[in-house]
């Protein structure tokens, strides 16, 4: 096969030649047409930390592409910053922005013919926005995570975005000073970078390395730092390489690899936002992936990494240990990992790791031996009940005791809760339950970091339970549940929740439960009307009426 053999379509014969023509306008030559043309998908801005050190990657995959002769085709992609969105209305829009990645790079790469591509990018809904692209359109392509922020630093303690955001809860708690609070917020993001902790943008990167879809080491690199830049480079070595192998997404992209993603998001504390993420990139891959196999997950892999935001450290830390290849040859050993799934390099993942010591180093307590886990099930548990028939993501790692009965603390929107919050309204014992915020509902899902992270400021932490059909932030800890389903808008039973009413969380029995009888239940539903549309034209209504339901990956085709 041709490394060329979609793009000659629009290359080669008689009547391309003002496709041609176009190309020559650009500086191509006549030889350039038997080489492959491959996508630079740049998720360069300057809206987000997350994403204003991308160019730099960018100039070197377009140059490494064009040495390795083929031909790069630069296009941009938008980003969401959910750190500067959260709380308000522009959050609804972090979800919907996966959609819209995803949907720009597969306009771009099938619209026009690539051979391959190389997708960059930096916050939270590029990663599964791009590798839901590159698995639709089966198109050889490997992503390039832009790399972590590094740590802030005040008064000798390590910051990351989660601290500016717990801090308002105790600023307002009287529990911090005045300058301490501005010295986190002013030192929290100290370089460019993703957010530091394994939050969303790092356990997505993370996964990816052990999806087989990025090279090894790559995810947990900091941005600023030149290595980030090499690896870049050779990123896009390898694509052009895989290219002409004709190595495609959906070789690499198997209900194993899947698996091995999953392992190392488990290992790792990763964030709840991959439950949602995998489910759009199986969907995505034609493969049979469905949200009780993370419970099946969870059972078997322990968390072996001591990281935020339920632990002690950060992605530069864990790069420093030994990064996310040792942590997947400890699985690969204990049987926790498949070996034998190819990846983008054209080895097999045991190949990869063949060079990585079986055993982390004992100069450090980020990477943890098997059989020193920090815990010995994973972290993000399935609860279902008559409140989450279809299930619900808890995460529950860093919780002395992860089971509550108390009141329903009732709203229908982010900022009346938050209100409460901040007002000292809520009580120990009390389990907020914030509706109205699902993928049709919100629309778009957005993410409650800064109620859960008051209520962690306020010493709440643990006492009081959340639950919500929106999502958290990988940033979140705490009692919460997300990702209720069915979802409050389409008459799910956390539309009928009432002020006062007896709500259990058990994540020892996987249990989310409304404490009220069937018959009253029955009684409410009938009685219950659906909310008119909060939007009736633009980007959040399309998706509004298009996304499915979390327990599916709120996807939209």
């Amino acid at each position: 096969m041709d490394a060329n053999e979609r793009s000659k379509h629009i290359t080669e014969g008689v009547e391309r030649s003002p496709n041609r023509a176009m190309y020559y306008a650009m500086g191509y030559t006549k030889q350039d047409f038997s080489n492959p043309m491959i996508g630079i998908a740049n998720g360069h801005s300057t809206i987000t930390p997350c994403n204003s050190g991308l160019q730099k990657l960018a100039d070197v995959a377009i140059a490494a592409t064009k040495a390795a002769g083929a031909n790069p085709q630069v296009f941009g992609t938008p980003t969401i910053s959910d750190g500067m969105s959260m709380g308000t209305e522009g959050m609804k829009y972090s979800l919907i922005s996966r959609e819209v990645i995803a949907d720009c790079i597969e306009t771009c790469v099938q619209g026009q013919w690539m051979d391959g591509c190389v997708v960059i990018g930096g916050c939270d809904k590029n990663m599964p926005g791009g590798m839901i692209a590159l698995a639709r359109t089966n198109v050889p392509g490997i992503y390039v995570y832009g790399g972590t922020i590094k740590p802030g630093k005040w008064k000798g303690n390590d910051l990351t975005i989660v601290s500016a955001f717990e801090a308002v809860g105790q600023f307002t708690a009287g529990k911090m000073s005045a300058e301490d609070f501005e010295g986190i917020e002013r030192n929290s993001c100290p370089s460019t970078g993703s957010c530091g902790g394994m939050y969303t943008a790092n356990t997505m990167s993370s996964s990816f390395e052990a999806l087989g879809m990025s090279l090894l080491y790559s995810s947990t690199m900091a941005n600023p730092d030149e290595e980030k830049v090499r690896s870049a480079e050779e990123s896009a070595r390898v694509l052009v390489q895989a290219v002409r192998n004709n190595l495609k997404p959906r070789d690499i992209i198997t209900r194993k690899s899947i698996e091995n993603a999953v392992a190392v998001i488990m290992a790792t504390g990763g964030s709840t936002n991959a439950v949602l993420h995998y489910l759009a990139i199986a969907h995505a891959a034609d493969v049979d992936w469905q949200i009780d196999d993370y419970e099946r997950m969870r059972k078997k892999v322990p968390v072996i990494c001591n990281l935020k935001p339920s632990g002690k450290y950060v992605a530069t830390d864990l790069h420093a240990a030994g990064g996310i290849p040792q942590v997947m040859k400890i699985l690969l050993n204990a049987g926790l990992l498949h070996g034998d799934c190819i990846t983008i390099t054209g080895k097999t993942m045991a190949e990869e790791l063949a060079h990585v010591p079986d055993q982390p180093r004992a100069d450090q307590d980020v990477i943890m031996p098997i059989e020193k886990a920090i815990y010995a099930q994973g972290h993000l548990a399935i609860l279902k009940g008559n409140l989450s028939p279809e299930g619900c993501v808890a995460k529950i790692t860093g919780l002395k005791n992860p089971v509550i009965t108390g009141p329903a603390r009732v709203f229908d929107d982010e900022p009346s809760a938050m209100s409460a919050i901040l007002a000292d309204k809520i009580q120990a014992g009390d389990v907020l339950v914030l509706r109205y915020l699902g993928p049709k509902g919100a629309p778009g899902m957005p993410e409650m970091l800064a109620p859960t992270s008051a209520l962690i400021g306020k010493g709440l932490g643990e006492s009081v339970g959340l639950i919500t059909d929106g999502r958290f932030s990988g940033g979140t800890w705490g009692m919460v549940v997300g990702h209720v389903a069915p979802e409050a808008v389409v008459g799910g039973t956390i539309a009928l929740v009432q002020e006062g009413d007896s709500i259990t969380i058990d994540a020892h029995k996987l249990l989310i439960q409304l404490n009220v009888s069937d018959d009253e239940l029955e009684r409410r539903r009938k009685a219950w009307a659906p909310p008119a549309p909060k939007y009736t034209c633009g980007v959040l209504a399309k998706f509004a009426k298009l996304a499915s339901s979390a327990s599916r990956g709120a996807v939209t085709d």
